[in-house]
């Protein structure tokens, strides 16, 4: 998986000059970029290896860029390959008995068909498909009039979702879509939230991020001066504060081993809100908070805010995530 190789990379579709101007930042040279349509464009012909481009992404350094993967062969769409011949292309790139197949459309669209054909192709050879929990990871992704192929390890990929689309069940016991950020955050870093331990959830109301941390077994403060959705109520481990975050700070004497924040205010503004916070988290304490993208310029408001967090934090992942619309998710730990 070295050498000269094009990478294909997804973003939300109004952050590509963000992306493109974090990875110029982050491997100075000649670059050629190709953007092939609203969320997904091509790193032609670079000598970047695809696990450098994935670790620059998973230390921060590259926040707009969602998944990525080794571009290895295109075909115009009202010419698909044979089974065979796809199979021809793919084989010479995969060592593995067993892959992942995930396939998009650019837009709207599941890309199903895309799916089945490189599947269907696969299994000519041997090799046998899943949607998701492999090591390899083979994406298809239909863009303009061309359904490109990539090939790439899971590990390499940033999401384990065709294109960093992550699909979540909205279920009748939802309290609010922001919901779906946290939950995302939690599988896309592999989070382990400590058992049986404390969080606190600043800007709490209706009480989503507070249904999701009790989910993961935390015994949850919820800080907002607004009420919490009715179904939260009666949980005796959910304590609502229904006051301000300084406020809540000036009388708390709770240590926390979470604290999490997805309160609607400016980027270094909910840094220093977070920097109150620690006071009253553990040391070595996860931080969850999402810093919102308002403004002219989402990439140096985001950098700002972390510039922030790191007086009191060691910022470990900070990426916009599928669910984040115009936000970067945040993960860090108390120093």
């Amino acid at each position: 998986m070295s050498g000269v190789r094009s990478v294909l990379f997804s973003f939300a579709s109004d952050s590509y000059r963000y992306a493109v101007r974090e990875i110029r930042e982050a491997f100075p040279g000649e670059h050629r970029f190709e953007r092939l349509g609203a969320e997904v464009a091509r790193l032609a012909d670079t000598a970047v290896g695809v696990g450098e481009f994935a670790a620059a992404c998973d230390e921060g350094r590259i926040m707009f860029v969602r998944h990525l993967t080794r571009e290895v062969a295109g075909y115009p769409l009202d010419d698909l390959p044979t089974e065979s011949e796809l199979a021809t292309t793919l084989v010479e790139e995969i060592q593995a008995r067993s892959v992942a197949v995930q396939a998009w459309i650019d837009g709207a669209g599941t890309g199903g068909s895309y799916r089945r054909l490189i599947a269907d192709a696969l299994g000519t050879r041997g090799i046998s498909t899943e949607l998701a929990g492999q090591d390899v990871v083979v994406s298809g992704v239909a863009a303009g009039k061309q359904l490109l192929i990539g090939v790439n390890r899971l590990a390499d990929s940033l999401s384990d979702w065709p294109g960093g689309r992550m699909r979540l069940a909205r279920g009748e016991e939802r309290v609010s879509r922001s919901e779906f950020k946290l939950e995302e955050a939690i599988a896309t870093f592999g989070l382990e939230l400590p058992a049986g331990g404390k969080a606190l959830d600043l800007g709490a109301s209706p009480g989503g991020w507070t249904r999701i941390l009790r989910q993961h077994g935390q015994e949850v403060w919820s800080v907002d001066p607004g009420s919490l959705d009715p179904r939260l109520r009666g949980d005796r481990r959910i304590h609502h504060e229904a006051t301000t975050a300084g406020r809540f700070f000036a009388a708390n004497r709770v240590r926390f081993d979470v604290v999490v924040n997805d309160m609607r205010m400016d980027q270094v503004l909910s840094a220093r809100m977070m920097l109150d916070a620690a006071a009253h988290l553990q040391r070595g304490g996860l931080a969850i908070v999402t810093l919102k993208g308002g403004g002219k310029n989402p990439l140096d408001g985001a950098r700002h805010g972390i510039d922030v967090l790191r007086e009191q934090y060691a910022v470990l992942h900070a990426r916009q995530l599928h669910h984040n619309r115009n936000e970067i998710t945040i993960i860090a730990h108390r120093h």
